[in-house]
């Protein structure tokens, strides 16, 4: 499942910091961020519950988009 969110992650620095927690958590998973849309979109490809993790391991914000 792909599942697609809007974030906070606006700037290099905070990518570092966001993909550093990703491929902790995350660490057999596809995931990109696409910072040259206006809403910064994280897409990750994952079976998991991606929602309960990002949401208890977050240094950054995000909501799923429909």
């Amino acid at each position: 499942m792909i599942y697609v969110f809007k974030t906070s992650v606006d700037s290099p620095s905070k990518l570092e910091s966001a993909a550093a927690l990703l491929h902790e958590i995350l660490p057999e998973t596809l995931w990109n961020f696409d910072l040259e849309d206006c809403d910064n979109i994280l897409r990750i490809d994952s079976e998991l519950d991606i929602v309960a993790l990002l949401a208890d391991n977050a240094v950054f914000d995000c909501v799923e988009l429909e």
